[in-house]
């Protein structure tokens, strides 16, 4: 992959406008750039969220999103991707993951930000730990995760169903 696809794991906190900024870098042939941003809830499954500790297995989880990234540059005319995803420890409102999708036309990037998205749930090796006033416990997946990651894969051409 170039440097206009890129994928990465960290513990720092990222900005928005310097990630967006600095994704395309000067390149004036986007006509459209889709982003999206994760962040930490307040309230989870109607309990007050402490913290959200993630875990990832490292090398495992980057190779796992540079994939996910190849496959959707494969899918549509991208002109560049880029994630960031943190781990440790967050609060709520912190943001935990950024998606973000280049291309000439606006459907292209923004279908194939939400493929990454939907697929990074469901692929990528995250551990997620809630701590709540009842105590610590493990997220499990979402079967709504596998729902809407299943809907790309029933048109293999790029667009959902």
């Amino acid at each position: 992959m170039d440097s206009l696809f890129q994928a990465k794991v960290q513990t720092e906190a990222f900005d928005f406008g310097e990630e967006y900024y600095t994704f395309l870098d000067g390149d004036r042939a986007a006509g459209a750039v889709a982003s999206f941003v994760g962040r930490v809830r307040e309230i989870n499954d109607d309990q007050d969220i402490k913290t959200l500790e993630l875990e990832h297995y490292p090398g495992m989880t980057e190779k796992v999103m540079l994939e996910v990234l190849n496959e959707a540059r494969q899918r549509w005319p991208l002109l560049g991707a880029r994630v960031i995803h943190r781990v440790g420890p967050l609060k709520p409102g912190e943001n935990i993951v950024l998606v973000l999708t280049a291309s000439a036309h606006r459907h292209a990037a923004l279908d194939s930000c939400a493929f990454i998205m939907d697929h990074l749930k469901t692929r990528a090796t995250f551990w997620k730990k809630e701590t709540t006033p009842q105590g610590e416990h493990w997220i499990k997946g979402r079967d709504s995760d596998e729902l809407a990651r299943a809907r790309w894969d029933q048109n293999q051409s790029g667009k959902q169903s």
